[in-house]
C-alpha cells in the first residue's frame, strides 16, 4: 500500500513503524524479524535504507543480533510515560481510535505527511480483519496555496519562484491526494463508509493538532530550524520544520477535568476554522 505519496520513506519512519509492531504485540520477543528483502519490498526502498532501520533498532535495545541468524526481536524495555516524537506517537492513538466503530478524525497540520505515514497500522489491521470500524470520517485543514508561509521559507529572498514553497505545495499535494484515496480504498475493498475532506488554512498553522473521536486531543509544536535539501534544481537553503521529530501531547476527556476543557476548545477552534475561515482546497 502506498503510504508516502511517491516519496521514499526515510530509515526512521521504517523503523518507528517497525517499534510500533514490537509495542502492540504484532511483533514479539523471540520473534524472526522479516529478512531485509522482504521490508525492502514491503516498504518500497533499498535494502541500505533497511538496514539503516534495522541499525537505529538495534542501538535501541529492540532486536537481538548474532552473526549468521536472522535478527530477533529483543524483550520489551521499559518505557517512560510523557510525549514521544509525533511520529512515534500518534500511530498507537490512531490505531486505538480505529477500533471504534465510528471513526472521526480532525486534523490541522502542514502538510499531511506525519498523519500518511500514522495512519498504515489501522490500515493493515483493517485490511487483515483485525478491526472493522463502520464509517469513517477524516477532515483536514491545511494552508493554502496562495498565502506566504511562515515556514518552510528559503534563508534568501525568493525570485517570483519560489522553490521552498513549490516544494512544499507539491508534498502538499500528492501526500493529500494519496491520504484520500487510501481512505476511499477502505469504502471500495471493505464496505466501510468513509469521508474525506479537505479545507485551505488562510495562515501557516504554529502546531499540528489531532482531534480523535471527540475524545482526546493531540498537539505538537513545529520546531523551526535552518536545513539544507538537494533537489534536481540545486540546493535549497532553507528554514523548515521538524515535524515528525516535535513532541506531540495528548490530552483525553476521561483523564479529568482540566484535559476535557481542553479537549472541548480544541474541537471548537477546529470546528469554527473548518466553518468560517476556511476555503475549498484543491489537491493540484
Amino acid at each position: 500500500m502506498a503510504v508516502n505519496g511517491g516519496r521514499r520513506l526515510s530509515p526512521q519512519e521504517i523503523a518507528d513503524t517497525l517499534r510500533e509492531r514490537i509495542r502492540v504485540g504484532d511483533l514479539r520477543a523471540g520473534d524472526r524479524l522479516p529478512t531485509q528483502a522482504e521490508l525492502a519490498e514491503e516498504f518500497g526502498v533499498e535494502r541500505g535504507v533497511v538496514r539503516q532501520a534495522l541499525r537505529a533498532l538495534q542501538e535501541d535495545g529492540l532486536l537481538n543480533v548474532s552473526k549468521g541468524s536472522p535478527p530477533r526481536i529483543a524483550e520489551a524495555p521499559v518505557t517512560q510515560g510523557g510525549p514521544q516524537p509525533t511520529m512515534v506517537g500518534l500511530a498507537p492513538r490512531l490505531t486505538e481510535a480505529f477500533s471504534s466503530p465510528y471513526v472521526r478524525i480532525d486534523a490541522a497540520c502542514l502538510t499531511a505527511e506525519t498523519l500518511l505515514v500514522a495512519l498504515s497500522e489501522p490500515f493493515r489491521l483493517i485490511y487483515g480483519g483485525r478491526i472493522q470500524p463502520e464509517s469513517i470520517d477524516v477532515r483536514i485543514l491545511l494552508p493554502s496555496r496562495d498565502i506566504n508561509l511562515a515556514f518552510p521559507v528559503p534563508m534568501e529572498a525568493p525570485d517570483d519562484d519560489n522553490p521552498v514553497h513549490q516544494r512544499w505545495l507539491g508534498m502538499r499535494n500528492a501526500l493529500g491526494r494519496v491520504l484520500r484515496d487510501n481512505l476511499l480504498s477502505l469504502r471500495a475493498v471493505h464496505g466501510i463508509d468513509v469521508k474525506v475532506r479537505f479545507r485551505a488554512l488562510p495562515f501557516t498553522p504554529p502546531v499540528k493538532l489531532y482531534l480523535l473521536n471527540r475524545s482526546e486531543a493531540l498537539i505538537a509544536y513545529y520546531m523551526v530550524a535552518r536545513r539544507e535539501e538537494a533537489t534536481e534544481a540545486g540546493i535549497l537553503d532553507m528554514y523548515d520544520v521538524l515535524g515528525t521529530e516535535s513532541l506531540l501531547f495528548s490530552f483525553e476527556t476521561s483523564a479529568g477535568e482540566r484535559d476535557a476543557a481542553f479537549v472541548a476548545q480544541s474541537q471548537k477552534w477546529f470546528d469554527a476554522l473548518w466553518e468560517a475561515t476556511t476555503t475549498d482546497l484543491t489537491l493540484s
